[in-house]
């Protein structure tokens, strides 16, 4: 890349709206517009048991807009008979399984062929055995079995990997010639929390010594290495991992036919699922009506519900990836006013309508907010009732503070850039954990999967600033959308940018060595992330793992190649939704 320094406007205001703002990485970047009632969802029944969107997707570019006309192309699935044989033939095999590296192996293959959520008590049954003590095996699966107790929540030590290291903590030499070892203690150097130096050690290690082996390794095991370099297994967003990996597994010469089949099945059962949810979410959308209403308002529903199946893979959060959906649609629309339309004194106005959460408030608000206002307070007391008939709670004074502390971090952003006040990275970054809808979504989802909601937890959710599990994950997703946007942003003179703020606050004259350094940044917070697995007074798991996946989404989406980033994106959608495994 070209390391000299171009000319950046840091600051920047539009005739109407407050021009520059953090843009909301929940606008996946699939930036052709394009309406709910554009697509007829034809779905069978299931067998009963931020600155305004740049067309960034150019619009000779059809691919989007012609599977967005087209009728969907239901995946086949069966009554349910076969289905449920292969799900009983392979809790045999797990159940029967005596070798440690046998069913370790067994686990990682259902775990990344996204069907391990059918035996989910039987593998805790098993890892709850392991993690009394690992297996003394090879390097393989040691590792292997730690990376799997770590992802599951258990307090493994990194000690585990000293039998394979020299008193001078350094790896055995002989291990360089372990590729499967190599490989497996690689993906597990990802688990790495702050303060691991043997885990840093076996990163730095392995990765030397995989590059080293590449042009030696037989082909299939040569695409092995070179996914995990490219994204580690614990990087990688699951339901995209799973039809991925399906290919894959299908392709080694030792996998189980049944298995295999059974991945396929289930692939397409929730394909069908998933098509059956956004029918919905499309649905609620058009009834709202804000599109209609609203000019200048993003249409988004599909966007909004592929960050939903990265935050929520599991077929059971089914009612929570609608609710959230619904959420993240209506924080685009409010992004848009801040950024693109709403004048000064008109967010002022809706900010302090946030803040006293009152219908009263409608009359004094310009009659392009009211619509807006009323669908954000409708949408929460309704996501409030479902939460409170489901499980009892009352949450309407947590969810509606997670809003009024996004709107705020809003209009702190507008006074910044309409007075012309750069902020520092610090700044602009926390600001951007709430701007982002990082805390706002995960405080809504921890109360829609109602796992672990006790007094204590609610107070560590609430907590300022926030529970570094949250403040993490939202910085993880604010870094990786200034990163992915960063040149797109540059060339429109806006300042909302981290690389920008970067660059002028640390002297740096090179795009690139800006990008390493946000990028060493990223590293660090995945091992605060990392940290949370094996916190003793960590959050509940569940709601870990999402904060996790908020992580893993936002690598995915932004972390791409220019010439190649939005036909991958395109991709994913259709083989999320669109394309059943034949």
């Amino acid at each position: 890349m070209d390391c000299t320094m171009r000319s950046i406007s840091l600051f920047s205001q539009s005739s109407n709206g407050i021009s520059g703002t953090a843009r909301s990485p929940f606008q996946w970047p699939i930036n052709h517009r394009f309406s709910s009632g554009q697509r007829d969802f034809i779905c069978k029944s299931l067998p009963v048991s931020s600155p305004s969107a740049t067309p960034l997707i150019p619009a000779e570019n059809g691919a989007m807009y012609n599977y967005i006309r087209q009728p969907i192309v239901t995946p086949e699935v069966d009554d349910g008979t076969k289905h449920s044989e292969l799900v009983e033939r392979t809790r045999r095999e797990l159940q029967r399984s005596t070798k440690p590296v046998e069913t370790l192996k067994l686990i990682d293959n259902l775990q990344r062929l996204g069907i391990a959520y059918y035996f989910e008590d039987d593998i805790n049954a098993i890892l709850d055995q392991f993690s009394d003590g690992l297996p003394d095996e090879d390097l393989f699966t040691t590792a292997l079995c730690f990376r799997l107790l770590r992802d599951s929540g258990y307090k493994t030590g990194s000690d585990v990997f000293l039998k394979f290291m020299e008193k001078n903590m350094k790896f055995k030499d002989h291990l360089a010639q372990d590729t499967i070892g190599l490989l497996s203690l690689y993906e597990a150097s990802s688990m790495g929390a702050n303060g691991e130096e043997i885990l840093s050690e076996a990163k730095e290690f392995t990765e030397i010594h995989l590059r080293q082996s590449m042009p030696r390794l037989v082909p299939q095991l040569r695409r092995q290495v070179s996914s995990a370099l490219e994204l580690p297994r614990h990087l990688r967003m699951a339901r995209l991992e799973a039809r991925r990996y399906i290919e894959e597994y299908g392709n080694e010469s030792d996998h189980d036919p049944a298995v295999l089949e059974l991945a396929r099945l289930d692939y397409n059962k929730v394909q069908l699922q998933h098509q059956m949810e956004l029918a919905e979410i499309t649905r609620w959308w058009k009834q709202l009506g804000l599109v209609e209403k609203l000019s200048f308002a993003r249409d988004r529903p599909l966007e909004c519900f592929l960050w939903t199946v990265g935050l929520l893979p599991e077929p059971k959060y089914s009612s929570c990836r609608i609710e959230l959906a619904k959420t993240i649609a209506i924080l685009l629309v409010i992004d848009d006013i801040f950024d693109t339309y709403g004048k000064m004194e008109e967010l002022v106005l809706f900010t302090e309508a946030i803040q006293r959460w009152d219908l009263d408030e409608l009359e004094t608000l310009p009659p392009y907010m009211r619509i807006c206002y009323m669908a954000l307070y409708n949408t929460t007391n309704e996501i409030c009732y479902k939460i409170l008939k489901e499980y009892g709670f009352c949450v309407l004074p947590y969810l509606k503070s997670t809003w009024i502390d996004m709107i705020e971090g809003f209009m702190v952003e507008a006074n910044w850039f309409n007075g012309g006040h750069g902020p520092n990275l610090e700044e602009y970054i926390e600001n951007g954990v709430s701007t982002a809808g990082a805390y706002m979504a995960l405080v809504h989802l921890f109360f829609l999967i109602g796992e672990g909601v006790t007094n204590e937890n609610i107070a560590k959710l609430l907590r300022k600033p926030y529970p570094k599990l949250f403040s993490a994950a939202g910085r993880i997703l604010r870094l990786w959308d200034d990163l992915g946007t960063a040149k797109e942003e540059e060339e429109r003179g806006d300042l909302a940018s981290c690389m920008q703020i970067l660059m002028r606050e640390k002297n740096i004259d090179c795009e690139n060595e800006g990008r390493n350094y946000i990028l060493k940044a990223i590293n660090g917070l995945w091992k605060d992330l990392n940290d949370e697995l094996i916190s003793p007074n960590a959050m509940p798991l569940a709601i870990t793992k999402v904060a996790l996946n908020m992580a893993r989404a936002s690598e995915v989406v932004y972390k791409h190649e220019e010439d190649s980033y939005f036909s991958s994106v395109d991709n994913y959608v259709q083989a999320l939704f669109f394309t059943p495994i034949n």
